[in-house]
């Protein structure tokens, strides 16, 4: 029997107690949140990785939404066509003003898919489902089976109130995003069936939105731009030889040295229009040289140097703030008794959406100075423009965000992750990356071990979600 303190049927009082401004509940009405609670627990418990693939839960959503009144004409299962396994489901409410450009519809995009976890490393089985101390655990529950739930069940309960939006609300929930660029879910049904996603607007809950520090509520962040994804291996090669005669080009050496140069350098300082006004946002919430530093970076005007390198001493400002470019592997040698004639050292940038992977690359040569070092490009690159951060998204999302926390900060926020919204970006749909989650900033563990979701967040992301899909496609 599944424990009752985080089953829906104990859990009413609860919902009495998450409650915001002039007492107003923050949470579904029961049975939509005992529906999206059993809805989770079921996908979560999928061990949805790429190997396996993703159409298990493509059927279990489904069979949720037929459920909840939607016909077969209002869903599309998309297998890939090379990889049948994959799959994807989109379904869609109609608009009073189906079918006419002047209203595209508003869509969510979720991906259903998660990297792998070992059981070893967990101390709660990864693939179930597990309520903990006021905690739900397992792979995908911050990242981002939540949202996947949220969004269904958000579906379900605007259709089984008969609401009849003015454009047509679609959720998509695709397959294999977390395996890379080589294969992807919205990329695949934008290149093979565009006509199922050809939206106006387009909502990407991937990772939630809220950032809680030192138990505050410190922002509430609409993603309006990522930054490019690109790896590279840098190789030093020579002749090695036999260990007892070891000779001054030891390939190793070379490659540290090298390495040690890039650990060094810093790439130029920039800021580009959702940065500034993230800063400008921030700055509200500062004090002292912090708030002069933001403000600083907030103008439009030549970077302060000076500002940016106080802040850039935070990572998470630091990643925002410049391209960056991190050693993350390394390779050399085949024997103990053998010089290496080869050492290889994987190096992850994130470029500045407004630079070039070959600039980037053309930096790395110059910092690096080795004529003997070769670089080689490990990924399909994929740039997209960043989706201008309008007022009136802004205020509409503000609305809806301080309807539930009054007083959050609401602010655009560059990605130095990665996620689908780059496809869709690229095919020239404005693309933004807004989820109802909240993470601390000191316990992320989205890929990690011991995954999970607060329990009383997970019922307040649904409740935004249907909010959210209701005042954006008024």
């Amino acid at each position: 029997m599944r424990n009752p303190l985080y089953l829906l049927g104990a859990a009413s009082c609860a919902l009495l107690l998450a409650t915001g401004a002039q007492g107003e509940v923050l949470t579904p009405p029961p049975a939509n949140a005992r529906l999206a609670h059993d809805l989770f627990r079921d996908i979560v418990e999928v061990r949805s990785v790429h190997d396996i693939g993703t159409a298990q839960v493509a059927k279990i959503i489904v069979k949720y939404l037929k459920a909840g009144g939607f016909s077969d004409r209002d869903i599309v299962v998309v297998p890939e066509a090379a990889h049948p396994n994959q799959v994807n489901v989109i379904v869609r409410i109609k608009g009073r003003h189906h079918g006419d450009p002047a209203y595209k519809p508003v869509m969510w995009m979720g991906h259903m898919d998660v990297v792998d976890a070992k059981a070893d490393d967990w101390s709660v089985p990864p693939f179930k489902f597990t309520g903990k101390n006021g905690w739900f655990y397992g792979r995908g529950t911050s990242d981002m089976k939540d949202e996947d739930a949220a969004m269904a069940a958000s579906m379900i309960r605007l259709h089984q109130e008969h609401y009849v939006p003015e454009r047509d609300i679609i959720a998509a929930f695709t397959a294999d995003e977390e395996v890379g660029q080589d294969q992807d879910g919205p990329e695949y049904l934008l290149t093979h069936d565009p006509k199922l996603i050809d939206a106006g607007l387009i909502i990407n809950p991937d990772g939630g939105s809220g950032e809680i520090l030192d138990g505050k509520r410190i922002a509430f962040g609409i993603e309006t731009v990522q930054k490019i994804y690109v790896t590279y291996d840098a190789t030093v090669t020579n002749r090695g030889g036999h260990s007892s005669e070891p000779r001054p080009d030891n390939a190793i050496y070379e490659l540290a040295g090298d390495l040690t140069k890039l650990s060094r350098y810093s790439f130029p300082f920039k800021t580009n229009t959702t940065t500034r006004l993230y800063f400008a946002r921030m700055a509200q919430e500062a004090s002292g040289q912090r708030r002069t530093d933001m403000l600083a970076l907030s103008r439009e005007t030549e970077v302060d140097i000076a500002a940016a390198q106080r802040l850039a001493k935070d990572p998470a400002f630091n990643a925002i703030l410049h391209t960056t470019c991190v050693a993350t592997m390394l390779k050399a040698g085949v024997q103990e008794n053998a010089l290496p004639s080869r050492a290889t050292a994987t190096i992850q940038c994130r470029v500045m959406p407004d630079e070039t992977p070959a600039e980037t690359e053309a930096a790395l040569k110059t910092v690096m100075a080795d004529p003997k070092l070769h670089f080689t490009s490990l990924t399909d690159v994929t740039t997209a423009p960043e989706s201008p951060p309008r007022p009136a998204l802004l205020e509409k999302v503000a609305s809806v965000v301080h309807s539930m926390w009054p007083g959050v900060p609401v602010v655009p926020e560059m990605a130095a992750g990665a996620s689908d919204s780059i496809f869709t970006r690229k095919a020239g749909i404005p693309s933004y990356g807004i989820g109802g989650g909240w993470n601390d900033l000191h316990d992320l563990r989205m890929h990690g071990r011991n995954e999970r979701m607060r329990a009383s967040t997970f019922y307040q992301t649904v409740e935004l979600t249907y909010r959210l899909m209701k005042s954006l496609a008024g």
